[in-house]
Order: C-alpha cells, then structure tokens, then sequence
C-alpha cells in the first residue's frame, strides 16, 4: 500500500521526470490560488460578511497548497492533496449559493444540494470513455462547472447581483478547461505546455467567487441574530 501511496505519477507535459523540481512553473503558479484566497479573507474581514465566507477564502489557500503538494511530490497518493480541496470548495460554494445568494433553510439547501449532485454525478459518469480520454481526464470537473452555470442563472434571476460572479466564473472556467485539454497536445510544440494556464485561470475565477462571497454573501439576521456559519 505504501509503495501504491509513493509511486510516481506522469500527467503533465512540464514534467520531465519524478525528481521535486521537474515541474516548477505548473509548481509556482499555484501561487494564484494562494493570492486569491489570501485576498478573499481580506475582502471578507473588510466587508464583514462572517464565518462561511472566510471558511471558503482559506480554502482556496488549502487548494493552493495541495496542488503544489502533487506539482511537486507528483504521486499516486498526493494527488489526494490536488483532489481533495478541489472537490470540497466546490461542494462548500454550491452550499454557500443556496444559503447565502438563494436565502434558503438548511432543510431545502440539503435537498436540492443531493438532487443537484446526483443528476451531475450521473452526467459525468455517462461520459463515453473515449471523450473522458481526449480531454486529458477534464470531464471530471463537469460537476464544478454545472454548478456555476446553473446556480449562477438561479441566483440571477433571483435578482441576486452575485449570479453574474458565478457565470463569469463558469466562463473563465471554460477557458482554463480547454488549457487543462491540450496540454498533453501542445507538449511536441511547446514542452512547457499550457497546464500552468489552468493554474493561472482558475485562480482568477476564485477570485470572482470569492468577491461574489464577500460582496453579497452577509447572512441574514435571523431570530436568533446567529451570523456563524449555520447562517
């Protein structure tokens, strides 16, 4: 199991070999996610808007931080570090939507939590493997990017001025998807290749999320006059 656990994984075109340093700018530009959720919590404590959204902003941080973990220690296991947060901030942020953007009770926000993530999970496992293989394994983040686009129409409609962050974000996202794609494409022609772009994209999408958080995400007041994360 530890030998699995250390076993060196090759998936991007900047890497060269299983030494620490072989990618070292897909490994710096993780830097972005860092900044941006060093900028969310700023933005957070400057506009008070409490406890869930500055959860969110470190989590970004989290996000950065593991990623750099796999871009250097690129193995079977610490690709759980790449994974892991990834997979969090996107299940925390469809929460903080429903509760926060939608004003709605944990009892609903729960329910069409499930109901939305299993129809994503669904479309994402009814992807056909060749599809799955010529996106460089992209078709894993469907799930994110249904999310912001969907919940980003709910909330504007809404009347909520942070769906419009939330569809600029599933747009930038868009953008940072076709750099993850054609990385391995580019790699005869560019041996850098354009994954560090996905880095770079991703952290300003995380950017606009976070200020959507910060902006328009202060919890209501409610009887209680809670303003925790539970709000």
């Amino acid at each position: 199991m530890w030998q699995t656990f250390l076993a060196p994984v090759d998936l991007y075109c900047e890497r060269t070999g299983p030494e620490f340093w072989s990618e070292p700018v897909n490994a710096l530009t993780n830097l972005a996610f860092i900044a941006a959720g060093l900028w969310g919590v700023r933005e957070v404590r400057r506009l008070g808007t409490g406890a869930f959204a500055e959860v969110l902003a470190w989590w970004v941080v989290a996000i950065g931080i593991g990623s750099t973990i796999f871009h250097t220690f690129a193995t079977k296991g610490t690709v759980w570090a790449d994974v892991l947060p990834i997979a969090g901030f996107t299940l925390a942020y469809t929460l903080f939507n429903l509760r926060r953007f939608l004003g709605m009770r944990w009892g609903k926000a729960i329910a069409i939590f499930i109901a939305f993530y299993v129809l994503a999970g669904a479309i994402t496992l009814a992807v056909p493997d060749w599809l799955r293989q010529a996106s460089n394994g992209t078709t894993g983040y469907l799930p994110p990017f249904l999310a912001l686009a969907f919940f980003g129409v709910w909330v504007t409609v809404s009347g909520n001025r942070a769906g419009w962050y939330n569809l600029a974000g599933s747009a930038i996202f868009v953008v940072s998807v076709i750099c993850r794609m054609i990385d391995p494409v580019v790699c005869g022609s560019f041996p850098l290749g354009t994954h560090f772009l996905w880095h770079i994209l991703n952290g300003v999408m995380l950017s606009v999320l976070l200020a959507a958080a910060a902006r328009f995400g202060k919890p209501k007041v409610g009887e209680s006059g809670n303003r925790g994360i539970g709000q």
